[in-house]
């Protein structure tokens, strides 16, 4: 799990968050840093950059 789901309900504020929506961001999260990291290594880096997302 990637994210914090204290921190999800803090941001939600006033709104519900339901059981699955962190196992669900913590996934489309995982594939943002997968093809982060392809593009990090097909520009010969080692290091993630903001510009990789």
């Amino acid at each position: 799990m990637l994210v914090v789901k204290s921190k999800i309900k803090e941001y939600a504020g006033d709104l519900n968050v339901a059981g699955d929506f962190a196992d669900a961001l913590s996934k489309e999260l995982e594939a943002m840093i997968a093809k982060a990291s392809e593009r990090c290594k097909a520009n010969g880096r080692k290091t993630l950059q903001a510009r990789d997302l």
